[in-house]
């Protein structure tokens, strides 16, 4: 079995290809570069028992399907396949059916979201091509992400966020060695400033979809869900969409293993779920368009997700529609009263834009969008402590005497 199966790279909307060994960002036109594979070699030297079989627990297990070429340069933190989690209580309470909506709970990653995935294999990558300095724009998982993964293997990465960045995202990308630094504007500002230094710094642009190897990362959601559900997809993927790398890696993902004929039959309905306050996709798709719109003074509590204009969008797009997915957007006030409800009920924690997904299914649900026996997997897309939660106000005098009547009120949320 070789190291990789990379064939070459390919412009994502006009078909130019590009050589594989090289440094590359955007196309010549401008447009995201997808890493292609000879798929049907690969097929020969690799099964699913091959995969079944590895030694690794995380993201390397699929090494087959990406595109690092010598195993010294696959950078781990100890990634392991996250865990699906069955919903019961907060799903009939919807209106759904017990046991068939499950959460990925990609807040169990290093860095403590699905960003690690994406620039897991971009900071590889980038060792493998010889690049010594990153920089990225971040509403805050990417830039911490970026930051453990450069300095594993001792490159320089300076991250810039958007002022209102949650000060945990801020102090924890700083922490883990980045050069930090706040910018009064949103992640597209952040973004320019990114661009136009790069002559100047001589720093590697890894924003989203401006390198060809973060999809290629977030890939491996789509291959350890595929393998997770014993190569059955579910019906249905509500995925939070901000730049949308996931979304696209997965689609890309399923793709392939239909064509390697690991997996038979409909591929999952791709739905993207955006902030009613910051939805350029969703506004574009039911417009029939293939390209989103600025959004101007974008704000949610769902930080990740406030992308006021995604550099693939029609890439995201076009994923919903030949998945026969959908867009739709949820408010913040629905976004929080699902994070409380499923907490609450179930005891699983999900940040804001993870918790869009569980709003959305709820309303998808309600609208005919989605069947009560569909399979459904909703994407949490890191931990819920990197969060604000709301305040505590019960406290106890150890001094007083204790009035214990406050106590064991009966509230109870069924088993």
């Amino acid at each position: 079995m070789t190291d990789t199966y990379v064939s070459h790279l390919e412009c994502s909307k006009t078909g130019e290809t590009y050589p594989v060994g090289e440094v590359h960002g955007l196309s010549r036109a401008g447009y995201p570069l997808l890493v292609r594979y000879h798929l049907e070699e690969l097929s020969r030297h690799v099964s699913k028992s091959t995969i079944a079989d590895s030694n690794e627990d995380g993201f390397w297990r699929y090494a087959p399907f990406l595109p690092v070429t010598r195993p010294e340069n696959r950078i781990s933190l100890g990634e392991f396949r996250t865990p699906l989690i069955r919903l019961r209580h907060s799903i009939t309470s919807l209106g759904g059916i017990e046991e068939n909506v499950m959460v990925k709970d990609e807040g169990r990653l290093p860095t403590g979201s699905f960003k690690a995935r994406g620039l897991c294999l971009a900071v590889s990558m980038a060792k493998e091509l010889g690049l010594k300095h990153l920089a990225i724009p971040t509403n805050g998982n990417a830039g911490s992400a970026l930051a453990a993964y450069a300095r594993r293997c001792d490159l320089q990465a300076t991250v810039l966020c958007p002022a209102d960045t949650p000060e945990i995202n801020v102090r924890e990308i700083q922490q883990q060695g980045a050069d930090t630094w706040r910018v009064n504007g949103l992640i597209n500002d952040c973004g320019k400033i990114v661009n136009q230094g790069k002559e100047k710094t001589g720093w590697f642009d890894v924003s989203t979809l401006k390198e060809p190897y973060r999809i290629e990362g977030k890939k491996t959601m789509g291959l350890e869900l595929a393998e997770q559900c014993d190569w059955k997809l579910p019906d249905a993927i509500f995925y939070p969409t901000g730049g949308g790398t996931g979304l696209i890696g997965m689609w890309k993902a399923f793709q392939e293993l239909k064509e390697i004929g690991w997996v038979e039959g409909p591929l999952p309905r791709m739905v993207a779920v955006q902030a009613s306050t910051c939805a350029p996709i969703v506004k574009a798709w039911k417009q029939g368009k293939e390209n989103a719109e600025f959004w101007p003074d974008a704000s949610t509590v769902a930080a990740g997700i406030r992308v006021p204009k995604a550099i693939g969008d029609f890439l995201i797009i076009r994923a919903v529609n030949e998945s026969n997915g959908f867009c739709i957007d949820v408010s913040d006030d629905e976004i929080l009263s699902a994070r409380d409800h499923l907490s609450k009920s179930e005891g699983v924690l999900l940040c804001p834009e993870g918790a869009a997904t569980l709003a959305a299914y709820k309303n998808a649900l309600k609208d005919g969008q989605v069947q009560q026996d569909d399979r459904i997997v909703l994407f949490n897309c890191a931990t819920g402590l990197k969060y604000p939660l709301p305040p505590v106000s019960g406290a106890l005098d150890k001094d007083a005497a204790i009035d214990f009547s406050k106590f064991g009120n009966g509230q109870r949320f069924e088993s």
